[in-house]
């Protein structure tokens, strides 16, 4: 492997750190440090190097600015008893970071040279790790092409970054119940483009339903397939599970859903609890029903972010259903639980899936 060539935040460049643990926004602090490698055809990917937090100089033309040829990932690290450190299955994370590259023509990155700079970089910022229970430092890889040419094609130039920021919860409600919009104006995805992968216009296309769902008073949109708007897929950046007649359902990877590493671990952690699942097409009209004659007892979406996030309501043409009591989620909350426990080292991992990458105390 590379070196990484290590430049240390001189005391005027660092930041400033949150006062305590309580209340800490998603997205807006970032730590003292960055990682970034470059790539260029005909040299591969080289100059791997942690330096301080700043702003990226950027030509006008990249192409990450005008045909949006980029890509981006989402896992958190966590501080666990007696201060251990720890990743959630960043190899699954880093390996889906490679399929959405190969989708968008990027040249792919050695994955053990990856998980070694995230390691590197998270122990580097250590000390911005959040200790309270329900915190984390949320790690954000991404990848840009930025040759300086206009005009459609795969960049022969490349960046690659990594991020740090402490988060709290994602929504406001925390593990609260939210309440979900059925769209069937707008679609996220089309079978054949780039809903399996963490692609950056998914994301933007997604901003005008999830505006028009917030300014009726609910948190998020549920997404239909594009072809026929009948058939369930995400909720909102997450991907979305029902609990119908003591079977868990959640909606099969059909090439425009995202291939969630929570929904993975939930469907894992369900089949050995002996719960039956189901991965299969759900129409709206099944869910509504399934409300209406009582056998849909929860619902809840799933994501690196918010982890478990269970639905009270689902609003669907004009029309708000609630579904079960609207109060009791003991299937999202034990899955809540199974998740966060193996995240903090508070339990047995089973799955390899929690790596210890040291302690905070540390020197």
């Amino acid at each position: 492997m590379p070196d990484i060539a290590v430049t240390l935040a001189q005391p005027g460049e660092r930041r400033a750190r949150p006062a305590s643990d309580s209340d800490l926004p998603f997205g807006k602090i970032f730590t003292d440090h960055v990682f970034s490698m470059k790539y260029a055809a005909g040299k591969g990917w080289h100059d791997a190097a942690i330096r301080p937090y700043a702003a990226l100089a950027l030509d006008p033309a990249s192409t990450i600015l005008h045909y949006g040829q980029g890509v981006f990932e989402g896992m958190k690290a966590f501080c666990g008893a007696d201060k251990d450190l720890y990743l959630y299955r960043p190899e699954s994370h880093i390996r889906r970071l490679n399929v959405s590259a190969q989708r968008l023509c990027i040249p792919p990155l050695d994955p053990d040279f990856v998980l070694k700079a995230i390691q590197t970089l998270v122990m580097l910022d250590k000390d911005w790790m959040p200790e309270t229970v329900g915190t984390a430092l949320y790690i954000r890889p991404f990848i840009m092409g930025v040759d300086n040419y206009i005009g459609v094609k795969a960049a022969s130039e490349y960046l690659f970054n990594v991020l740090l920021c402490p988060v709290g919860a994602y929504y406001r409600e925390g593990f609260g119940p939210t309440k979900i919009l059925v769209t069937e104006d707008y679609a996220r995805a089309a079978l054949g483009g780039t809903g399996a992968c963490k692609v950056i216009g998914n994301y933007a296309a997604s901003l005008l339903a999830a505006e028009m769902a917030h300014s009726k008073g609910y948190s998020q949109v549920l997404w239909l397939d594009s072809a026929t708007k009948k058939m369930v897929e995400e909720v909102g950046m997450m991907n979305v599970f029902f609990h119908i007649n003591d079977r868990l359902v959640t909606p099969r990877l059909n090439g425009s859903i995202l291939p969630g590493i929570t929904r993975d671990s939930i469907l894992t952690l369900a089949r050995e609890k002996g719960l039956a699942v189901d991965e299969r097409d759900l129409s709206i009209e099944e869910v509504i029903r399934s409300i209406e004659n009582g056998s849909l007892k929860e619902c809840f979406g799933s994501g690196t972010a918010a982890v478990v996030s269970p639905v009270s309501t689902l609003g669907w043409r004009d029309r708000d259903y609630t579904i079960g009591s609207g109060r009791a989620f003991p299937l999202a909350e034990q899955f809540f639980k199974d998740i966060t426990d193996l995240q903090y080292g508070r339990t047995t991992d089973t799955h390899g899936w929690v790596r210890r990458i040291g302690n905070k105390r540390d020197a």
